[in-house]
């Protein structure tokens, strides 16, 4: 009689463990977010970031063909504007002609069917690297929440498809919904990052764009600590999703990953909106030096955690691993 359950049974060979899986991964749950670089047939590669790329739009569009090809439906922009277009105020954020209102215009009239994310936050086009208007030697929540809705009506205005407030401000995504709804862009929706952690996995990332925080000379805050969220916190995360649900998100991001997955699972039970997860640059960068060293099996390991996102509860994952591993599912 000993014993009467074999769970072994259910591992036998792989045509009985596929059949009996829980979580399936394919193309359908990745968003690839992209690095856009101003002029023409430039591609520059990020050191810290072996594969990825900072392109200008004319290849950058390409890329999003090939993506689309892949079966990846979604991917989330951001841009690297040149020092003499950043100021305090972030203004360059809503020109019309800007470099991302220029870059979602070219993917959508190259792709329609692509969702297309643009990043909504200061930090690209701040003289200081912060996501906010520097004010008495502080970030100034209210006023830079006016200039996010002035950047994301004008995203919708270029043909975005969601807005993607990265900031943290606290109220912006209510002012997001009103003023895309007064500007009479109801359609487009808001894929807040309602728990976004001060983490030390973003390094990559800010050398990307060279968003950090810089010394000026002038006072403010020396990180992102007063407005993104203690990595210690948990009971936190699920406040901040509830609060980005009630005012209007159609999505919540968990941001990074990896080390998170527990908020991706309390978030997940929280709510009844799509849950997004970014697996960031440094958990790109990670994976990317340990199995250039030998150390590890870059194509198992990549598909072994972008499942355990899924497992935790993600309904889409932003990942730089997006095109190698459609590569792989397509095989």
């Amino acid at each position: 009689m000993f014993p009467i359950h074999r769970n072994r049974r259910l591992r036998t060979n792989e045509s009985i463990r596929s059949l009996v899986r829980e979580t399936i991964l394919t193309p359908n749950d990745f968003m690839f977010p992209m690095f856009i670089a101003e002029g023409n047939n430039v591609e520059v590669p990020i050191p810290s970031m072996p594969g990825i790329y900072r392109r200008s739009i004319d290849l950058t569009v390409k890329e999003v063909k090939e993506l689309w090809n892949l079966g990846i439906k979604a991917v989330n922009i951001y841009v690297k504007v040149g020092d003499h277009l950043k100021d305090n105020e972030g203004k360059e954020a809503w020109n019309p002609d800007g470099l991302m209102q220029q870059a979602i215009k070219a993917i959508k009239d190259a792709v329609p069917e692509m969702i297309v994310m643009p990043d909504v936050a200061l930090d690209p086009y701040s003289v200081y690297g912060h996501d906010g208007i520097i004010k008495n030697g502080d970030i100034a929540n209210d006023e830079t929440v006016e200039a996010l809705v002035k950047m994301a009506v004008s995203h919708a205005e270029a043909g975005a498809d969601f807005v993607a407030p990265s900031d943290m401000m606290d109220g912006r995504v209510l002012r997001l919904r009103e003023g895309l709804d007064s500007a009479g862009y109801q359609n487009v929706g808001i894929m807040s990052y309602a728990a976004k952690y001060a983490s030390s996995f973003y390094g990559p990332f800010r050398d990307a764009l060279d968003s950090a925080p810089k010394e000026t000379g002038v006072v403010v805050p020396k990180d992102k600590k007063t407005y993104q969220m203690d990595y210690a916190n948990r009971t936190e995360a699920i406040r901040e999703a509830l609060h980005d649900v009630e005012e209007g998100a159609d999505i919540v991001m968990v941001k990074p990953g990896l080390a998170y997955l527990d908020i991706v699972r309390e978030v997940k039970n929280a709510v009844t909106v799509p849950v997004a997860v970014y697996n960031v640059s440094g958990e790109y960068a990670m994976v990317k030096a340990a199995a250039e060293k030998g150390w590890i099996e870059n194509d198992k390991v990549i598909l072994e955690q972008l499942h355990s996102i899924k497992r935790a509860g993600a309904d889409i994952i932003s990942t730089y691993f997006a095109k190698e591993a459609a590569i792989l599912l397509n095989k």
